[in-house]
Order: structure tokens, then sequence, then C-alpha cells
């Protein structure tokens, strides 16, 4: 008998994507560059909050096992994430002098009907 067909993670990657997005912005936060691309990294969204600039990782995991999505954000996943802002930001400079935060939106549960967690303020730099 055969196995059901898994979901391309790529695929659920970016609806997870789409998710989180429709998410924030329904928040009050507007975005400005999804898939910010870097040598040693990516950043999935990256959206404004007021006047702040919020780097958003976002994390889809079918299972809880071995932690789930938000403890996929490990140290040096963090460790990235911070490169890759201080790459965006020396590549626009005009966001340069706002406050930044990281924010992490995990996702979970059947891909139909995702659980989202937005977890605001997930790490700061003395976490490093």
């Amino acid at each position: 008998m055969p196995t059901p067909a898994r979901p391309d993670r790529r695929a659920l990657g970016e609806r997870g994507e789409q998710a989180a997005l429709q998410a924030l912005c329904a928040n009050g936060l507007a975005p400005l560059a999804s898939n910010a691309g870097f040598r040693l990294g990516e950043i999935d969204l990256v959206m404004r909050h007021d006047d702040t600039v919020v780097f958003v990782e976002v994390r889809v995991r079918s299972s809880s096992a071995f932690g789930g999505a938000t403890a996929s954000v490990d140290r040096g996943k963090r460790r990235r994430l911070v490169h890759a802002a201080q790459l965006f930001l020396a590549r626009n400079p005009r966001l340069a002098q706002q406050p930044c935060r990281f924010d992490v939106v995990a996702i979970s549960g059947d891909p139909s009907t995702p659980r989202l967690e937005w977890i605001r303020n997930a790490f700061t730099l003395d976490d490093l």
C-alpha cells in the first residue's frame, strides 16, 4: 500500500510565510521585504511596526517533536538572522537608524488550518 504524499517543504514554507504575512498585516504591521537573502542567511519577512523595523523568522512544523517550531530557532539560527539583518540595514540605510526587533511566527498543525503563534521580541542581541 503506498504511503500518503508528504507536502513539499518549500510549498509548505511559502504557505506559512503567506499566513504569517496576513496575520502580521492584520495586526498593524506593514511589509517592507520578503525573503531577503544574503550569503549566510535569509530573512523571511521584514516589516514595519510603527517606527520599528521588525525582522520576522517564520517556522513551520507539522509536529512538536524535537521542540517544535519555536525551539528550532536556536543560537546558530539567531546569529545568522542578526547577521542578515545587519546586511539588510547596510543596504537600506534609511532604516538603519530605526529601532529594530526580532520576532518569530511559529506555525504548527494541519497545513489547511494552521495554528500561528506570534512571538514578539523573540530574542535580543544579549541572547547571543
